[in-house]
């Protein structure tokens, strides 16, 4: 028993590990705090492996859980001389279920992540499109959905944002702005309060 709930607790913590550098971007919005967005990046080159992981030991923990260890005919029993003892909770296969579940949800983050972040609604007036302005801005540091909704969010709390389009896959968000409103250096200055950080600018 010790060794499955060694194995449960493994599971656990890397499961957590390998989300910190998508969880911590949400956290940062819950707290009020944008610029710990980036702090857990660095972990996301770890992330595959740290996932293996989890489903390897959650894995063996089941497969403790379920098939009986033998030992030559003899089935191996925890505590011969209390059979009829009930297991503890942190022993039950309905514990086990929840850490599994609980570690699947933790694995997944990145893909929902997005329902935590407000959609604000915005009524922008524009008088002249000759005043609508385009910027590719390039960030270093984004590892996931995550990181793009942080930046996203931080970006459309600006005024004079028409729209915006973050991508970590390629490093950049395409900004398109009223000019008579806001310029690229504060556009910047806001996906810079995130912990990301902005390496260049394609204007348009």
């Amino acid at each position: 028993m010790k060794s499955e709930n060694k194995l449960i607790g493994a599971g656990l913590l890397t499961a957590i590990t390998a989300s910190l550098c998508c969880i911590t971007p949400v956290l940062a919005l819950i707290a009020g705090t944008s610029g710990i967005a980036s702090t857990f990046s660095w972990i996301e080159p770890f992330r595959p492996y740290l996932i293996g992981f989890t489903i390897m030991v959650l894995g063996l923990a089941w497969f403790q859980k379920l098939i009986p260890i033998t030992i030559g005919n003899q089935k191996e029993i925890d505590c011969e001389c209390e059979p009829d003892k009930k297991p503890k909770f942190t022993q039950s296969k309905t514990f086990l279920g929840i850490v599994t579940v609980f570690a699947i949800a933790m694995m997944a983050f990145p893909y929902y992540s997005g329902i935590f972040y407000p959609n604000p609604e915005k009524q922008i007036a524009v008088v002249d499109e000759s005043n609508f302005k385009t910027t590719e801005f390039k960030i270093s540091g984004m590892t996931c959905h995550s990181c793009e909704e942080q930046v996203d969010h931080e970006v459309n709390k600006l005024s004079g944002i028409l729209s915006s389009k973050v991508s970590h896959e390629n490093g950049n968000a395409i900004i398109e702005y009223d000019r008579t409103k806001i310029n690229a250096y504060e556009i910047e200055k806001a996906i810079g309060s995130t912990g990301y950080k902005v390496t260049g600018k394609i204007e348009n």
